[in-house]
C-alpha cells in the first residue's frame, strides 16, 4: 500500500472524527477567585487535499499497516486502527485535514458593562460582532470585570485557561480594549509584553508604572478629540511616557478630530479591525506595526452593515444617525 493511500484514509478518519461548528460558551467558575468569561470557539476549519491513488483496499490490521515499510515511520497507532472500516478511495476523493492551531483575542469591556451579570458582556464589542454574524477565525475570550481597574493578573489567568484548555497559537494572541478596557489593554500589554503579538486600545489610558514594555508590542492607540467621557489627554500621557522610555517603533496612534467616545465602539464590528491585529506574529522578524489597514470615518459608518445586530443597537444607531443628521441642519441653517 502506497503511504499517500493509507495517509488519505487516516485524515479522512480523524477528520470526521474533531469536526465542529463555532460556537460561544459562558465560562462561569472557571478560574478561583478570577474573571468569568465568554468563549468563543471557531469552526474547525478544514483544508481539502486530492488522493492520489486509484483504489485502495482496507488495511486488514495494524500489523499489515506496518508491514509497509513507508507507513510504519508514518502513521499513528490509534488513527491506522481506523482505516479497518475504509473500503475505497479514488483520485477525486477529497480529504478533510484537521486546521493547525488558531490565534487567540483577548477583548476587555469599558466601566459600563462592569458587574456578575456576565450577560451584559453581549452588549457590545466583539462577542457582540461576533454573535451578529462577523466571522473570525479565532478563539475569543470576553471577561467581565466585576468593577475597578482590569487586573493584568487575572486577565493572564484567562489567558492561560485558553491556552491549556484550547489548541492555541500562543505566537499570535492579541489584547483590544475600549474605555475601561483601553486602559486594561495598556496595563496587560505593559505587564505581559513578551506574550502579546499585537493590540489595540481605543479611548482609554494607563495606570502602570512602567510603560517601556508597551515599546516592545506593535500597539495602535486611537482615540477622539471630542470624548468627553474619557479626554484624549489620556492616551496622550501614555504615548508621551513610552517616549520617554525609549523608542516607539511599534506604536501607530492616531487622533480622530471630531469623533466622541461613543463612536469607537463600532471599530469592534468591522473586519478591518481584527484584520490588522492578525498579521501580526511573535514570530515576525524583525517585529513591525502595519501600517497599510486604513480605517476611516466612512469605515466606521458602514461598520454594522450585514449584520444581524440585537434591536436595541439598530435602534441606538439610527438615533445617533438622526442626531448628526439633525445637528447637520442646524449648522447649515446657522450659516445661511
Amino acid at each position: 500500500m502506497k503511504i499517500k493511500t493509507l495517509a488519505t484514509l487516516l485524515f479522512i478518519a480523524f477528520a470526521c472524527s474533531i469536526a465542529s461548528e463555532a460556537k460561544i460558551t459562558a465560562m462561569r467558575g472557571k478560574i478561583k477567585n478570577g474573571y468569568n468569561f465568554w468563549l468563543y470557539e471557531p469552526d474547525k476549519k478544514a483544508t481539502q487535499v486530492k488522493a492520489e491513488t486509484d483504489s485502495v483496499a482496507p488495511c486488514d490490521s495494524l500489523t499489515q499497516a506496518k508491514s509497509d515499510t513507508i507507513c510504519s515511520q508514518s502513521c499513528d497507532t490509534s488513527i491506522v486502527n481506523a482505516c479497518d472500516s475504509i473500503v475505497k478511495a479514488t483520485n477525486d476523493t477529497t480529504v478533510i485535514m484537521p486546521s493547525d492551531k488558531k490565534p487567540l483575542i483577548i477583548f476587555l469591556h469599558g466601566q459600563s458593562l462592569c458587574g456578575t451579570n456576565l450577560d451584559r458582556v453581549m452588549s457590545y464589542g466583539t462577542m457582540a460582532a461576533i454573535k451578529g454574524g462577523r466571522d473570525l477565525d479565532a478563539y475569543v475570550v470576553a471577561p467581565q470585570n466585576p468593577g475597578g481597574a482590569w487586573k493584568p493578573s487575572k486577565v493572564a489567568d484567562i489567558m492561560d485557561w485558553a491556552i491549556n484548555n484550547c489548541p492555541i497559537d500562543t505566537t499570535r494572541i492579541y489584547v483590544l480594549g475600549m474605555s475601561l478596557g483601553g486602559y486594561g489593554t495598556i496595563d496587560f500589554v505593559a505587564t505581559y509584553p513578551q506574550r502579546v503579538a499585537a493590540a489595540m486600545a481605543l479611548c482609554g489610558g494607563g495606570s502602570v508604572k512602567d510603560y517601556s514594555g508597551l515599546n516592545s508590542v506593535p500597539l495602535w492607540i486611537i482615540h477622539g478629540t471630542a470624548d468627553r467621557a474619557v479626554g484624549v489627554g489620556e492616551s496622550r500621557k501614555v504615548v508621551n511616557a513610552m517616549k520617554k522610555a525609549g523608542e516607539t517603533p511599534l506604536l501607530r496612534y492616531d487622533e480622530w478630530a471630531g469623533v466622541n467616545h461613543g463612536r469607537l465602539a463600532r471599530m469592534f464590528y468591522i473586519s478591518e479591525t481584527y484584520e490588522w491585529l492578525l498579521r501580526h506574529s511573535l514570530l515576525d522578524a524583525p517585529r513591525q506595526v502595519d501600517k497599510e489597514i486604513v480605517i476611516t470615518n466612512q469605515t466606521l459608518n458602514n461598520a454594522y452593515k450585514g449584520l444581524k445586530l440585537s434591536s436595541s443597537k439598530k435602534k441606538s444607531s439610527k438615533k445617533k444617525s438622526a442626531k448628526r443628521k439633525s445637528s447637520k441642519r442646524k449648522k447649515s441653517s446657522k450659516k445661511r
